[in-house]
């Protein structure tokens, strides 16, 4: 994995291709409303139960369930957005004390507020695709389909008469207005991905603190070998 797939210092940007944009855009619907269920009710609960100790696993099980999630998140992002992201996490300590360094990651939280904040994005950028999809390809092959149509069908939209269609001729203009709307939708469907691929980044991989720490250590015995590695292929413990 070389450096310009982790890090954008060098001017490299996240290019996603469009299906895997596609995919990976309407997926985020279903992921980001389950995820934002789970958390919201795991942290409800075990915030409110706290106070008798019962809340305490619970609250243990949700860290632990949004940091796998988000380890899977980051493995999604490059196999669909082919966007490598780091793995942010501090090196967890031999003896105890696991869970304080945990809790003290700023890592984790950036977990949760990247699921947190899926929930909502996910709808909007689901929604969105499948209208623009839909509606580019309806008037698309509208010449292919008109024929299928009932005698009585016309075009409309939000309630507007657009105009019949009864015949092949009548149908092209409509597919060339097809054919610009797909092309429009493809663009933003590959602006779409590169945003959310630098949003997962932002939440999901190290922080700019973090990378310049590592680079002003030379050869610390504490660091995450496994982390800086990734950052920078070819260092070695």
């Amino acid at each position: 994995m070389s450096p310009a797939q982790v890090t954008e210092r060098d001017g490299t940007h996240p290019n996603p291709p469009i299906l895997g944009s596609l995919a990976y855009l309407l997926l985020n619907f279903p992921v980001g409303l389950a995820a934002f269920i789970f958390l919201v009710t795991t942290v409800s609960v075990g915030l409110s139960t706290a106070i008798i100790w019962v809340g305490v696993p619970v609250l243990m099980i949700a860290v632990l369930v949004w940091r796998g999630a988000a380890a899977l998140e980051r493995r999604r992002v490059h196999a669909m957005l082919g966007t490598y992201i780091a793995t942010p996490y501090r090196p967890l300590p031999e003896g105890g004390g696991k869970w304080k360094t945990r809790l003290k990651d700023g890592a984790t939280w950036k977990d949760f507020a990247y699921f947190i904040l899926l929930g909502p994005i996910g709808t909007a950028e689901f929604v969105l695709l499948v209208t623009l999809w839909s509606t580019s390809l309806w008037l698309l092959l509208l010449p292919v389909w008109f024929g299928f149509a009932p005698g009585d069908w016309y075009p409309e939209a939000w309630g507007w008469v657009l105009g019949r269609v009864d015949s092949t001729w009548e149908a092209l203009p409509w597919a060339a207005v097809g054919a610009v709307l797909l092309a429009v939708t493809i663009a933003l469907t590959k602006a779409l991905g590169t945003v959310h691929a630098r949003f997962a980044r932002a939440l999901l991989g190290p922080s700019r603190r973090r990378l310049d720490a590592l680079e002003r250590t030379p050869s610390p015995a504490s660091v995450d070998w496994d982390f800086r590695t990734h950052v920078y292929p070819g260092v070695t413990p």
